[in-house]
């Protein structure tokens, strides 16, 4: 299948592993193309076989999950990373999302959820609670240095498409409110990223909610 989603898995339980790789090729648009048991091997993966999503445990041993994230982010080998995890502490959540996962997944959570993230990053959103949204956002705008305005350089139209980023909605919904097409918004954040620099949709409402604090 053509369109599918190439998956690597990293998790130092055996089972799990298995387990997963079966539920996610459940689905016809999901490809597990390779399984890590440590972050070591996740890295190796991740650069040889180039997926679109890296499903990520982080606490494993060899480099866990945060050091993944970091070694990918310092080397450039950006993957979309869906962090799956017992952990209910938030301030491992708001480690991960700094260092560059952009998305969210407990192991107590329904399949439904990690295939919804899973499509969700390898098309560019974010996949977060609304909760933990929030509150990784509110940390990241307290956090960010004063910039010069970099919103300026934005036409009206990409100003309301990074407002409406800002306020967590989807691509879709942004569309649908603005009544255009989703391809036209997605040629509008390709430009929005390139006249302010920011990598993503996470860090274009960190830049967004910055502003409209300063300007408040």
């Amino acid at each position: 299948m053509q369109n599918q989603i190439a998956i690597v898995i990293a998790d130092d339980h055996a089972v799990l592993r298995e387990s997963l790789t079966a539920l996610l090729e459940s689905q016809p648009d999901f490809k597990v193309v390779g399984t890590a048991a440590n972050g070591n091997e996740a890295l190796q993966l991740v650069q040889q076989r180039r997926p679109q999503v890296l499903v990520l445990d982080l606490f494993m041993p060899a480099s866990n999950g945060f050091d993944v994230l970091r070694l990918l982010d310092h080397s450039g080998d950006r993957v979309a990373s869906v962090v799956l995890t017992g952990s209910e502490n938030h301030s491992d959540y708001l480690r991960v999302v700094r260092l560059g996962a952009r998305g969210l997944v407990l192991k107590g959570d329904d399949p439904e959820k990690l295939f919804a993230a899973i499509r969700m990053v390898s098309s560019g959103e974010l996949a977060f609670s609304n909760d933990v949204a929030r509150s990784v956002l509110d940390a990241m705008v307290a956090d960010r240095q004063p910039q010069p305005n970099a919103m300026a350089r934005l036409t009206e139209r990409e100003r309301q498409i990074a407002d409406r980023v800002a306020r967590g909605m989807r691509n879709r919904d942004i569309a649908r409110e603005l009544e255009i097409s989703e391809n036209t918004v997605k040629r509008h954040l390709q430009s929005i990223f390139s006249k302010t620099g920011v990598r993503d949709r996470l860090e274009l409402a960190v830049l967004a909610l910055g502003e409209s604090k300063k300007v408040a």
